[in-house]
């Protein structure tokens, strides 16, 4: 059976969201601040962003670069966030909240998620640092999210493989699971074929830059 398999593309920038798209991407993550992996990016660039994509795009809810355990007043910043974002047109929201022990805060990310509808929420890397990744799957698509961007827990999605596997199995198409990770065109034929998601994640940047490569993202496309 042909599956249509797709590609989001996380973009820091303007720029990038335009690339993604002529290069024909399915949909953007867009952020702010490449160097903690992505932050809430500005109102202007989202209102930029909406004004320029046909495409679907999802805006990262992160206030801050580190850990992702959240102060109340971070959680205050988050929902507020969402609920002025949501008027901008987006398709949807990438968040996640963990406890200190690294299980997922089913309450906060809750709350987060019934602000964000009636647009979908993906968790975020965040999976990637929890202590148990079979029950912490369950819990999140308790909370209602539609997705999960992961690398299976590894640093990049090619350590992460066996895991990956594993998470789609268990997910059993009641969540999609979305490797992302140092995810590349010259990995990605491999990674789908040993993992079979049906969306993959990736930032096309191949030179050092923070902008997409466009040539990247056709070939990420080609490979799938």
């Amino acid at each position: 059976m042909f599956q249509n398999k797709k590609i989001e593309i996380a973009c820091f920038n303007l720029e990038s969201a335009l690339i993604a798209q002529k290069a024909g991407a399915d949909r953007v993550e867009l952020c702010a601040d490449i160097s903690v992996g992505g932050t809430t990016p500005t109102i202007e660039i989202i209102q930029q962003a909406r004004e320029h994509l046909t495409i679907d795009f999802y805006v990262m809810i992160r206030p801050r670069g580190g850990n992702f355990v959240y102060s109340e007043v971070e959680f205050e910043q988050m929902k507020s966030e969402i609920e002025t974002i949501k008027k901008l047109g987006v398709n949807g929201f990438v968040f996640g909240i963990l406890n200190e022990d690294k299980t997922i805060n089913i309450e906060q990310n809750k709350v987060l998620v019934e602000l964000a509808k009636p647009f979908s929420s993906t968790f975020h890397r965040a999976f990637d640092e929890v202590s148990d990744y079979k029950k912490s799957l369950e819990d999140i698509i308790s909370c209602g999210f539609s997705n999960i961007l992961t690398s299976g827990t590894f640093p990049n999605v090619m350590e992460g493989k066996e895991v990956l596997k594993q998470l789609v199995i268990q997910a059993n198409n009641r969540i999609e699971i979305m490797p992302g990770g140092g995810l590349r065109s010259t990995n990605i034929s491999e990674l789908n074929k040993m993992v079979n998601a049906n969306w993959y994640h990736s930032s096309a940047i191949t030179d050092g830059n923070e902008i997409a490569n466009l040539e990247e993202i056709i070939q990420l496309k080609k490979k799938l």
